[in-house]
């Protein structure tokens, strides 16, 4: 159904897809804690109805499982994916006429509408009102973690040039002046970036508008990866099933259906420190300078609803955001990037530090097979878009396995050790840029990439036991198998870089006599048991914590015309280092307050499957 807001979403939600909470719950840290553990069993939507501190309701886990997104755009997501295959494949129309009907009027829903009704304007509040969502001790205030973001350029008055993006706001804390400044965390390679940029230029006020709430495909369509020239409220109509309704209002776009509107303005000079926020990567981003807006108003529809999220180590409710968006974009994925077959953004490493791919290889067909397309589509993967902020890229060859999928985690990657060359089959970018939030490299947003790129026949056999004669030096004092051909290894402590390089050096000196072509890659760690444990344990920590140029090493390794070679074992380096940041870890007080609330005689008890 085409939601006219969020409230009726709640509505359409049964008793097994929404559990309300009637007691108060303090928005410092409490609820956050609530939400985690009902998202880790795959349990409902959460209505606050009695938030401390704020006269509002507030809403979480809407998007927690991936049957329940589905659900909520069900009567349009196969539109949807139908007008994006054939703006993929226009002839596909000529081909199946019948499959294509209903996109035309798929397309008017795209098509935002001005609104003589304007329920926003229904009431007006403070930002210390506002349920003050803090998820992490660490965190430097309140944040909102669902905002949609709307700016425009200098003199635009048309909506479809808008830009909506998701950057978080901290409405508390810090240098803030109460209730009179915000703080705006965004790159100035974002949409709303290129508009601060050009605002910059003019000298014209950079008036913005915040959305919470309303249905819930204008969340979703602020953190969609939109084309060029496809405005994000044509998205949000189109998969809504209902165009985007807004008005003008005091100089400021404000959403027709919103559950609240913040409006403000940029400063142009004077930034101030936001953060720490405990982000998505499963650590905190620290404090860093970034714009403040001062606030103007904050408007609210009659009984609103504030829609939050959670974020931390993944998976998470935001990881869901992620599988819709795969649903909806694969078709254009080969039309992007000539020859790439499939690619996917790992969730449970961070998604930007880990990328896996399958692409054709059609490039010189009768010599020997070695990785050649293969590099050009990797080269473009990094060089555009969301995907330019992998760090490790692991692509394969479909010619060599024809069933292979990159959503086969383990499968793929014992696929590309088995085949990898480590004298020709590493190609590094050095001294670049990586994703904001990774701490892995030497400064802030600075670091390195490595492609591994394998194509060819099976080259190894990879073991799933440990030689009984392999010898390690006393650096290493535990080893266990993470799958075939992935051992982790308890190394010393992680002290300065001058004693990394003695300690490893030490290693592969000890490993050079010793025949571990079936071990091809090995990941250093505090805690090779815990490494071993959980496929996703080694997926987060092996790829967020490690800078490939720094922290890659092998055994014999040299240089070939400036190519970085070696022979097995890879080694990654993989040990929390000096400059990393801090892992998020729950308030222990907390967690026993809500320890309460599922226990026997707690409000929650026996409310929600698994806990």
């Amino acid at each position: 159904m085409a939601y006219h807001s969020l409230s009726q979403c709640i509505h359409d939600l049964d008793d097994q897809q929404l559990l309300r909470i009637p007691v108060e719950t303090d928005p410092n840290l409490e609820m956050a804690e609530i939400h985690r553990r009902i998202y880790d069993v795959k349990g409902p939507a959460i209505l606050f109805e009695k938030v401390k501190g704020s006269p509002f309701k507030a809403l979480s886990n809407l998007y927690g499982t991936k049957e329940r997104t589905a659900f909520l755009f069900r009567h349009t997501l196969g539109k949807v994916q139908r007008l994006i295959e054939l703006k993929a494949d226009p002839s596909a129309f000529f081909q199946r006429p019948g499959h294509f009907l209903s996109t035309p009027f798929t397309a008017i829903k795209g098509l935002p509408t001005k609104s003589w009704r304007k329920p926003i304007l229904h009431g007006s509040t403070t930002l210390s009102q506002l349920p003050q969502i803090i998820c992490w001790p660490e965190d430097g205030g309140a944040f909102v973690t669902l905002p949609q973001v709307m700016t425009l350029p200098p003199g635009e008055k048309r909506i479809m040039s808008s830009n909506i993006g998701m950057y978080r706001i901290q409405i508390s804390g810090n240098e803030y002046i109460p209730n009179a400044e915000a703080g705006m965390h965004y790159q100035l390679h974002r949409g709303i970036g290129v508009h601060h940029t050009m605002y910059q230029q003019t000298g014209d006020e950079f008036r913005v508008t915040i959305f919470v709430g309303g249905p819930p495909s204008h969340s979703f369509a602020a953190i969609m990866p939109l084309p060029e020239g496809l405005s994000e409220v044509t998205f949000a109509g189109m998969l809504g099933g209902r165009r985007f309704r807004y008005f003008w209002h005091d100089g400021y776009v404000l959403s027709a259906d919103a559950d609240f509107c913040i409006t403000g303005v940029v400063k142009m000079k004077g930034m101030k420190p936001e953060g720490p926020f405990g982000d998505h990567l499963g650590y905190y981003s620290l404090k860093h300078d970034f714009p403040v807006l001062e606030i103007k108003n904050v408007y609210h529809r009659k009984d609103p609803i504030w829609h939050f999220t959670v974020v931390g180590r993944p998976p998470q409710e935001d990881s869901n955001f992620g599988w819709l968006i795969h649903q909806l974009v694969e078709p254009l994925a080969s039309k992007e990037f000539p020859g790439l077959k499939e690619v996917h953004a790992v969730d449970a490493a961070g998604v930007h530090p880990l990328l896996l791919a399958i692409g054709h290889e059609r490039y010189m067909p009768f010599r020997d097979p070695v990785p050649e397309e293969l590099l050009t589509i990797a080269n473009h993967l990094l060089g555009k878009g969301q995907t330019s902020l992998a760090k490790y890229l692991f692509i394969a060859c479909h010619q060599d396995d024809q069933n292979l999928s990159t959503h086969d985690i383990p499968r793929f990657i014992q696929h590309v050790l088995s085949r990898i060359r480590l004298d020709r089959d590493l190609h590094f970018q050095t001294m670049t840029t990586i994703d904001t939030l990774d701490y892995s490299g030497d400064g802030w947003n600075a670091g390195s990439k490595l492609i591994i790129a394998a194509r060819g026949p099976v080259m190894r056999k990879l073991s799933s036991e440990i030689p009984k004669d392999l010898s390690l030096p006393s650096s290493c004092s535990g080893i266990n198998v993470i799958m075939p051909g992935i051992l982790a290894v308890s190394f010393k402590r992680f002290t300065n870089d001058e004693s990394a390089q003695t300690e490893i050096a030490e290693l592969t000196k000890h490993l050079e006599s010793q025949s571990l072509d079936a071990w091809p890659l090995w990941i250093l760690t505090e805690d090779s048991h815990w490494m071993s444990e959980h496929l996703n344990n080694f997926l987060w920590a092996a790829f967020t914590r490690s800078n490939p140029a720094k922290d890659v090493y092998g055994v014999k390794s040299s240089f070939i015309n400036k190519h970085w070679t070696c022979q097995p074992p890879l080694i990654i380096d993989a040990r929390i280092k000096p400059h990393h940041a801090p892992v998020l870890e729950a308030d222990p007080a907390v967690s026993k307050k809500v320890d309460q609330f599922f226990a026997k005689g707690g409000v929650l008890h026996g409310k929600v499957k698994g806990l």
